[in-house]
């Protein structure tokens, strides 16, 4: 399990939640296709108190959390799915 931090290019605007998640569907798509496994799911869950795109595909589960002008990746690889549940429960932004 990690947690990943990036410098985003633009401030995250929350209103644009639809278009960004399509921008993160694609992203998804993406990694999985490189991992060499099928998108098993997509969906958008509650992580830190917001709206967030999470990811399943073979044993990886990866969400993305925005804030401003950060993303964090939450990734977790072959982990058992209590610990990344804690860890998507208990995510907190400093």
């Amino acid at each position: 399990m990690s947690v990943a931090v990036f410098t985003l290019l633009k401030p995250y605007d929350p209103a644009k939640f639809p278009a960004v998640t399509r921008e993160l569907d694609r992203v998804a798509s993406r990694l999985a296709a490189r991992s060499g496994r099928p998108l098993a799911k997509k969906e958008t869950v509650t992580v830190a108190g917001r709206r967030v795109r999470a990811y399943t595909y073979g044993t990886t589960r990866i969400a993305f959390v925005l804030d401003r002008k950060t993303e964090y990746q939450l990734l977790c690889e072959r982990a058992a799915a209590a610990a990344c549940d804690l860890l998507f429960r208990t995510f907190a932004l400093a």
